[in-house]
């Protein structure tokens, strides 16, 4: 027997997901347990043992393949706790990183604060002046070598730097994309004098133009790559030692897995990798549906007990990003284009010194975790406005295997919110509730728009543990039509379950700015030479693969401008109608992302960067089951007060056990469903259907909206 597991570590919670050949599936779900998140990952694998009914080591034995999304990197960078880094670049480039092209000041900022300069600040440099050191060499533009490496002066850097006691060296030089040589060499001469230690070139990190984000990247991936080379490596010996006869992967922010001995070298990749494994669930959950009203363009929303998470689906693709910014700083590496906010199950409700009451961002996370926990928290959150307001049994959090205390709760809100702003407990409970929902629909309405899509033509998919509470009031808000709540096998696991449906992805890409048209065999080769690539690093994963396919992808631009988008490019050889085709369809982008009439052509093209991914499909797809039908109308199994509307306010309102539900029932709101690890709130003039895979199918034109 075969299994494939996925672990997904949140900041609150560790979902675990199990399937086998025979389509038996399993789901748990457990607390992260910060900072030491290897022991909750070892937790689930253990739940999820219990669940199937076997010793775990015979479960780790005939386990094929475990997927884990981790925080590791993406918690070390937002804490702070990374190696000590020191940098090498070209002479006379040691400030590069300090001015930040500018980019500093506004990265990652919204409108309203890009229009009070004054007001930013640049964030500190990632390494500090003391830990750069310039070496002799240089590469123009074309790739030729005009200034050769003064190896001696590389030496005496990196013994600085070593008696400085930086633990990992990172090396971006100029024009590196385009002549690696000097960067290969400089590793080679680190290595001589420390072996061993752990080296990032921007020519293998991110082989792209533009200086700054180049070695931003860089240096970002070789602070992250000993802490994640440091986690994995104990994590997997443990496993072994349990008797993990398989492989264990690491989910990247690309929407694809890579080896965990594969996954430190390019540590930055993997920033992402809590966030997607939603999407990619989101996608396998639609070719399971594979119905006319499910087209394949999706809305994913996650919300845990940390974070609310929005990606896209179009077309049955997620959408992807060249890049990312964090905490001001750009990243430049390929990544599934995920948002997010501070507005989990955990946020933290609290009253501004204007006495302005806010949701989020800081969490209550796994420890203490929301008053009504009653494990030290005493800080509002909005789980604690969910249980005052009756969303949530108390008796039934995580399937009842954790009691929650409603007094807990109530004490919180009335000392930290309704006493400042001079509302009852109750009324305080419901401003929470409808902040929540409010905040979380802005920012599913921006990234949508943003994207160019029109809300209207996407199904809303809602998960995580928290997710399926709010998803009717934040899709209402949003102009969506019907939400997808996935109860069956996956419920709040279904990152988990996406974790473990993905597959391996791998991608290759290098800047070779040209004006378009390119000549087509030069546009081939490029293409060519990074599927070679890519063919190698394939063969490393020490994976048997179903069948693997490459997908093509240039960045393009009008001419002056830095607005790059990026284009689908054909297999094979390409002629020059073949070029031709893919500038018109970066000008139908373009013009579908900023605008009709937006667009440029006399300008000109030009052709920045070429990428390539290999999706390497794993052997194992956990298909989904069929779920039963059930004769007769649902039942339910109580009522009780529940506020899910303040224009309605409290009504007395029927409970559905969703293990009672059937394929083809339907109820009406006001109501609440309860599964075993989430629940679902259902609002008046809300259906829900369940479908034939178990998911709860919310139609929200069955009724008129609250006015």
């Amino acid at each position: 027997m075969a299994y494939v597991i996925g672990i997904d570590t949140g900041g609150t919670f560790t979902d675990a997901f199990v399937a086998d050949q025979r389509g038996r599936l399993a789901a748990a779900k457990t607390p992260s347990t910060p900072p030491d998140f290897a022991e909750g990952f070892l937790n689930a694998v253990d739940e999820l043992a219990v669940e199937l009914d076997i010793p775990v080591e015979r479960l780790l034995n005939q386990t094929d393949y475990i997927v884990h999304g981790t925080t590791s990197t993406l918690n070390s960078l937002v804490t702070g706790d990374v190696a000590r880094v020191g940098f090498l670049t070209t002479r006379g480039h040691a400030d590069s990183i300090s001015i930040m092209n500018l980019e500093g000041r506004y990265a990652g900022l919204g409108s309203e604060d890009i229009q009070h300069m004054a007001r930013t600040a640049k964030p500190p440099a990632l390494v500090p002046r003391h830990l750069i050191k310039e070496v002799d060499e240089r590469v123009d533009y074309k790739g030729a070598v005009v200034v050769g490496l003064d190896e001696d002066g590389v030496r005496r850097a990196v013994r600085e730097l070593l008696a400085d006691g930086v633990e990992a060296i990172a090396v971006s030089l100029l024009w590196s994309f385009r002549n690696d040589t000097h960067e290969r060499r400089v590793r080679e001469l680190i290595h001589e004098e420390a072996p061993g230690l752990y080296v990032a070139l921007s020519s293998e990190v991110s082989p792209r133009i533009r200086e700054y984000s180049r070695s931003v990247t860089t240096i970002m991936n070789t602070q992250v790559g000993p802490r994640l080379a440091g986690y994995l490596r104990p994590l997997e010996a443990t496993l072994r030692k349990r008797g993990l006869a398989g492989s264990l992967l690491v989910m990247q922010g690309s929407g694809g897995c890579v080896s965990a001995t594969d996954a430190p070298a390019r540590a930055v990749t993997t920033i992402g990798s809590v966030l997607t494994g939603g999407v990619v669930g989101c996608t396998r959950m639609a070719e399971a549906l594979r119905r006319a009203d499910q087209p394949g363009n999706i809305i994913s929303t996650d919300m845990g007990g940390t974070t609310f998470l929005v990606g896209l689906v179009v077309d049955g693709a997620p959408v992807r990003t060249s890049g990312a910014v964090l905490n001001q700083y750009t990243i430049s590496t390929p990544m599934v284009d995920v948002h997010t906010i501070g507005a989990g199950g955990g946020a933290i409700a609290w009253v501004d010194p204007g006495g302005n009451l806010r949701v989020g961002p800081r969490s209550a996370g796994a420890r203490p975790g929301p008053a009504c926990y009653g494990e030290g928290g005493t800080e509002p959150t909005v789980t604690d406005a969910d249980l005052v307001l009756g969303i949530i049994n108390p008796a039934n959090f995580l399937g009842g295997r954790k009691k929650l205390d409603t007094s807990l709760a109530r004490d919180a809100i009335a000392e930290r919110l309704a006493g400042p702003l001079g509302m009852s407990v109750d009324e305080a409970a419901a401003a929470v509730y409808e902040i929540q929902n409010a905040q979380t629909a802005d920012l599913v309405r921006k990234v949508v728009v943003n994207s160019g899509q029109d809300p209207r033509d996407f199904s809303l998919y809602a998960f995580g543990g928290a997710g399926p509470m709010h998803c009717a009031r934040y899709a209402r808000d949003l102009g969506a039509r019907q939400v997808v709540v996935p109860l069956g096998s996956t419920a709040a696991v279904f990152s988990a379950y996406g974790l473990a449906t993905s597959d391996i992805v791998l991608t290759a890409e290098r800047s070779e700015p040209a004006a378009m048209p390119v000549d087509p065999s030069a546009f081939t080769e490029a293409f060519r030479g990074l599927e070679a690539e890519l063919e190698n690093r394939l063969a490393e994963q020490g994976l048997a693969f179903r069948a693997i396919r490459y997908e093509r992808e240039a960045d393009l631009r009008y001419t002056m401008q830095l607005a790059e988008v990026s284009t689908p490019v054909p297999a094979g050889a390409l002629d020059a109608d073949a070029v031709t085709l893919v500038g018109a369809e970066f000008e139908r982008r373009y013009e579908e992302l900023y605008g009709k009439g937006t667009g440029f052509p006399d300008a000109g093209l030009q052709v920045i960067t070429y990428r390539v991914r290999a999706v390497g499909t794993l052997p194992i797809r956990p298909e989904l089951p069929q779920h039963a039908p059930r004769a007769g109308e649902p039942i339910s199994s109580g009522t009780r007060e529940v506020l899910l509307d303040i224009t309605h306010g409290v009504q007395r309102t029927a409970i559905y056990d969703y293990r009672a539900l059937g394929a083809g029932h339907r109820i009406d709101g006001p109501a609440i469903v309860e599964a075993p690890t989430t629940t679902v709130a259902l609002p008046p003039g809300t259906r829900g259907v369940v479908d034939r895979l178990g998911n709860l199918v919310l139609d929200l034109t069955s009724g008129k909206e609250s006015a």
